[in-house]
């Protein structure tokens, strides 16, 4: 992991949009964070984010409206013991919008907390943009939990 904010791509030139993103680069940044988030390392994580980025996380009580207000939240959470165990990303969907791309898959992340683990099943959506410069930076994070699944009664 080198920290970089995402793959770089076309840099438009001055007064020009910048060159839609591939599906490759989509999935490159998108392993990347992950990655980045499974081995709990903080700058190559945060990295990825614009710092205009924001956050919905069902877990708390409202919205993070930046890139910094996320960042002291996981400061808070690395300060009480907390670190991510495993991340592990499956059914991974890639919708390409121009310079913008909506990315959507299933995690399951294993955290712990002082030796204590705790398990997550999650749907998140990461939205992807190609800055001015040709990097591929996420704007957006949305994480939702996967409602339990019912058996049909027979």
């Amino acid at each position: 992991m080198t920290g970089a904010p995402g793959p770089r791509g076309a840099a438009a030139a001055p007064g020009r949009t910048p060159a839609p993103l591939t599906r490759d680069e989509v999935e490159r940044a998108a392993a990347a964070l992950v990655a980045a988030f499974a081995a709990t390392d903080t700058k190559a994580y945060f990295d990825a984010f614009s710092p205009d980025a924001d956050f919905v996380f069902h877990s708390e009580p409202g919205r993070l409206a930046d890139r910094d207000s996320y960042e002291r939240l996981w400061a808070g959470w690395l300060a009480a013991g907390w670190r991510v165990v495993s991340c592990e990303s499956s059914g991974a969907v890639v919708r390409l919008c121009g310079e913008a791309a909506v990315f959507v898959h299933d995690v399951r992340t294993t955290t712990a907390t002082h030796g204590v683990a705790e398990t997550s099943a999650e749907r998140e959506t990461i939205v992807f943009h190609r800055t001015a410069d040709g990097s591929v930076t996420a704007v957006h994070e949305h994480l939702s939990p996967v409602p339990p699944t019912t058996e049909a009664s027979t």
